[in-house]
């Protein structure tokens, strides 16, 4: 197990700076706005021979007595307790504030070894201020700027004696890895209960949940296990329709949220049974199945319905006719608050990957090939009758159906091609997953041969 190291401050100190800077990524939204964290987001660090796990905590306002704020100062310190050591950083160009020594008060009543990292000191009056922080009563400062990548040397050397572990060459993520842990991200609209379904799974509160929409801004990812198989639960911001989304907060994450649906295996997409089901939703539908993703739909506060026929009849009849590319798409209804149906959900989403990871041989193809065409054989195109001469998988995760024919893509009427991937979906029991069928342009070996 490689050491864990909780980044702790007061907002907009760059602790979402240094953590991208620590993990080589924009993982972490980063903006003028302070506050933008609010959830402990977590991941691989490698800094020169150093290889551990950061985690980037809430701006701590210690002292608001406001139920958010309270929360926030409760998430963070749960980060901190989580940790082996932590880093406090500092804004040594505005200096030391009451905020800080009221923060450096309570970190040094922590049993955990605390850095004490002077943030911002591009120049040499910064490393100056940075002086002023010996105050704080937590050792010598460390002078840096994550922004600009400089000090990290001195990081480093302020870390090593405190880690367990060294640095080892570390395996790119690859989310087609079969063998890897299962991406299952968390998607639908702001306030439909994404955080508090994780929370629920892994039986701990370690996502910030509440009443207030848009809580939630960066992906959230954590790592789970269920019946022994390794799954990352990724958590996402709400999503909104564009014209809605104004502030630039937001707009970042929205954009870490759509990276997460490209990243992910499994979309699972949420939503509140007790509202209809709108075009957003519906919008976050197709950009999982345009991506290429599984799709699992789950219905929560199904506590909360007075009719569920009624309502599960709506739900089953307006993704028929909006999400007409799909029959059979899996739906799950559940309450988050009280677990009901909470069991079927897991069980849902590794059968719906299981289809979307199918691979069917060349043979099976062909005989379903066959037998669609003579059913309905394709149309003329420029005075000449389409000829599909054989189908080959290409790819799975998902299930990309290479189709060899005298004529090319744009030869095939759209028409076609979509009773093609409904005969496919039947032939094989592939419900609910969006395959992908691609022609190929095929020459007739014997046109013009030289002999």
């Amino acid at each position: 197990m490689t050491s864990r190291i909780a980044i702790i401050g007061r907002p907009n100190v760059g602790k979402s700076t240094l953590f991208n800077r620590l993990t080589g990524g924009k993982r972490a939204i980063v903006h003028d706005t302070p506050g933008v964290t609010r959830d402990r987001l977590e991941a691989q660090a490698r800094l020169f021979d150093l290889e551990f796990t950061v985690v980037d905590t809430a701006g701590l306002e210690i002292g608001m007595k406001q139920q958010l704020s309270e929360r926030l100062v409760a998430q963070t310190l749960a980060g901190l307790e989580s940790a082996d050591l932590g880093i406090f950083l500092v804004d040594a160009r505005s200096g030391i504030t009451p905020l800080d020594e009221e923060i450096a008060r309570l970190l040094r009543a922590q049993p955990k070894p605390i850095i004490l990292v002077a943030n911002k000191c591009e120049a040499r009056s910064g490393e100056a201020e940075a002086q002023a922080a010996w105050s704080l009563g937590l050792g010598e400062p460390v002078p840096i700027s994550a922004e600009h990548g400089q000090g990290l040397e001195a990081i480093a050397d302020a870390l090593r004696p405190h880690l367990t572990q060294n640095a080892e060459e570390a395996p790119a993520v690859d989310t087609d890895d079969e063998d890897g842990p299962l991406h299952l991200a968390i998607v639908g609209r702001p306030n439909v209960g994404k955080s508090s379904l994780i929370n629920r799974l892994i039986k701990e509160q370690r996502l910030l949940t509440g009443p207030e929409p848009g809580l939630t801004r960066d992906a959230v990812g954590v790592e789970w296990q269920w019946r022994g198989r390794p799954i990352r639960l990724v958590d996402t911001a709400g999503l909104r329709r564009k014209t809605r989304i104004e502030a630039p907060v937001e707009k970042l994450s929205a954009s870490a949220s759509l990276r997460a649906i490209r990243g992910c295996h499994v979309a699972v997409l949420l939503l509140d049974a007790t509202e209809p089901l709108e075009k957003q939703e519906l919008t976050i539908a197709n950009r999982v199945l345009e991506d290429g993703r599984a799709l699992v739909i789950a219905a929560n506060k199904w506590d909360l319905v007075e009719n569920p026929e009624e309502a599960l009849a709506e739900i089953r009849f307006r993704l028929k006719h909006r999400l007409a590319q799909l029959k059979n798409l899996p739906l799950v209804t559940l309450s988050v608050k009280s677990g009901r149906g909470l069991d079927k959900l897991l069980p849902t989403v590794i059968e719906t990957v299981d289809r979307w990871s199918t691979r069917i041989s060349t043979g099976k193809l062909n005989r379903w090939l066959a037998a669609a065409i003579e059913k309905n054989p394709p149309p003329m195109a420029q005075n000449r009758r389409i000829k599909i001469r054989y189908a080959t998988q290409v790819s799975t995760r998902p299930p990309t159906i290479a189709l060899f024919s005298n004529k090319t893509e744009g030869d095939l009427p759209s028409a076609y091609k979509r009773y093609l991937e409904t005969s496919f979906v039947e032939a094989f029991g592939l419900g609910g997953i969006a395959v992908r069928l691609v022609v190929r342009h095929s020459d007739n070996p014997y046109h013009e041969a030289r002999f």
